[in-house]
């Protein structure tokens, strides 16, 4: 199944603010495996989870450690044709990080409010 139909699935709808900020941070996190963590013969992992009733665990999981993206990205070039993916994940994530994992593996991974919490 694929991202968004999980999502679906969950009762967060296709369309909706929720969905779209999540493709949006799985496009980014999946995409940053295939360019910059690319290791001949392996691939990467991407899990969903819902923590709580209230969080969206996006994780992106890939077998070089070795390369860690920046926590604070400098800003691209007004006309670069990259380098504001991560800046886009920390706008739309509540937060985001990366965990060393057994060794070589690493885990970029980000967190999404669903709904606000009991007040």
């Amino acid at each position: 199944m694929c991202a968004l139909g999980q999502l679906d699935a969950w009762e967060i709808p296709y369309g909706s603010g929720a969905s779209d900020a999540a493709a949006l941070i799985v496009a980014e996190l999946t995409a940053n495996a295939v360019v910059h963590a690319r290791v001949p013969g392996c691939g990467f992992e991407l899990r969903l989870l819902l923590t709580g009733v209230h969080t969206l665990r996006i994780e992106v999981m890939d077998t070089r450690a070795d390369r860690r993206p920046m926590q604070s990205p400098a800003p691209a070039a007004p006309d670069a044709e990259s380098g504001r993916g991560l800046t886009l994940v920390g706008a739309l994530a509540t937060r985001w990080g990366v965990t060393d994992g057994p060794a070589p593996r690493k885990t970029v991974w980000a967190e999404l409010t669903l709904r606000p919490g009991p007040t």
